[in-house]
C-alpha cells in the first residue's frame, strides 16, 4: 500500500482510498516430540480495492507499478534463499533440516 501511495504521487495521480485483503493457506503437521514437524502455506490471495482519479490506463499502470515494487509480493511469487546463523549457548552450530 506504501508503494501505491508513493507511486500515485509520483505519477501525479490522485489516490482518494486504498485497501487490500491478504488471505492465506497454511498448514502445519507432523510431531514435534518425533522431529516431523513441518509447515508451509500452497496459496496467496489479495484483494485490492482503489479510488483514484485519472484516465484509467495510468491507475492501472499505478497499480502494476505498486505491484511489481512490493518486495512481499515479490518475495511470495518468487522464490528467494534463505540464510541463517544459529547460535546455540553461544556457539555456531548447524542444524539439518533434512531428515
Amino acid at each position: 500500500m506504501s508503494n501505491l501511495k508513493l507511486y500515485a504521487s509520483a505519477m501525479r495521480l490522485n489516490l482518494r482510498s486504498a485497501r487490500v485483503r491478504v488471505e492465506m493457506d497454511f498448514y502445519q503437521g507432523g510431531s514435534v516430540l518425533k522431529g516431523t514437524v513441518v509447515s508451509g502455506c500452497s496459496e496467496v490471495r489479495s484483494f485490492f480495492e482503489v479510488e483514484a482519479d485519472g484516465p484509467e490506463d495510468r491507475l492501472r499502470l499505478l497499480i502494476r507499478n505498486a505491484k511489481r515494487g512490493c518486495f512481499a509480493e515479490n518475495m511470495v511469487q518468487i522464490a528467494v534463499p534463505m540464510k541463517s546463523s544459529i547460535h546455540l549457548n553461544g556457539e555456531l552450530i548447524e542444524v539439518s533440516l533434512e531428515d
